[in-house]
């Protein structure tokens, strides 16, 4: 059996397991958001980071990739690398695949992803909602064992933005970093 694995965040430009195929898509009833904590990758306990998940939405849609693995020892491999890359996002969804914002039909049914639920109980990272400028200056102070979080923020624009997607949230949060980041080189000149 095929298993697809959709990524709509550091999964679209660093996947870290073996595919057959890797399509562009969308899936429908959800908007991506930064509201989940990252204390194992782009922040620390003391001071996470924050990356996104899955939040339901009423018309609308999330850009992506979708991965297609078939070879048994793939998916073993695939599994195990997601399982400890996502283990701060507490479900895992199967959910309908489009490439076509026109198609009525999924291209593929049944694609994994995880996400990180707003129940405090399962997700202890999960950090929710909050003002663009707050967000942004969270990000602009979390580093992890995988990085800044900024170049977290930077690395999913410039990735949506070369399928041509414009994800105005994470479009908003980039370009409010930036300003941050300018004004504190601006001040430290």
């Amino acid at each position: 059996m095929v298993m697809w694995v959709f990524g709509y965040g550091s999964l679209i430009w660093k996947v870290g397991f073996n595919y057959d195929v890797r399509l562009v898509g969308f899936i429908k009833g959800y908007r991506r958001v930064f509201y989940q904590g990252s204390t194992d990758h782009r922040g620390t306990p003391e001071n996470p980071g924050r990356t996104v998940t899955l939040e339901p939405a009423d018309g609308e849609i999330c850009w992506g990739a979708a991965y297609k693995i078939s070879r048994e020892e793939d998916k073993e491999i695939a599994i195990n690398h997601l399982e400890v890359r996502e283990k701060q996002y507490d479900q895992k969804a199967y959910i309908d695949f489009f490439t076509d914002p026109t198609a009525t039909t999924p291209v593929v049914t049944g694609v994994m992803v995880y996400i990180a639920s707003a129940d405090k109980k399962q997700n202890q990272n999960y950090l929710g909602p909050a003002s663009i400028e707050d967000i942004a200056k969270q990000i602009v102070n979390a580093e992890g064992p995988s990085g800044p979080n900024r170049d977290y923020l930077f690395q999913l624009e410039k990735a949506l933005l070369e399928f041509g997607c414009k994800d105005e949230h994470v479009i908003n949060l980039a370009n409010e970093v930036r300003r941050i980041l300018s004004e504190s080189e601006q001040l430290s000149n």
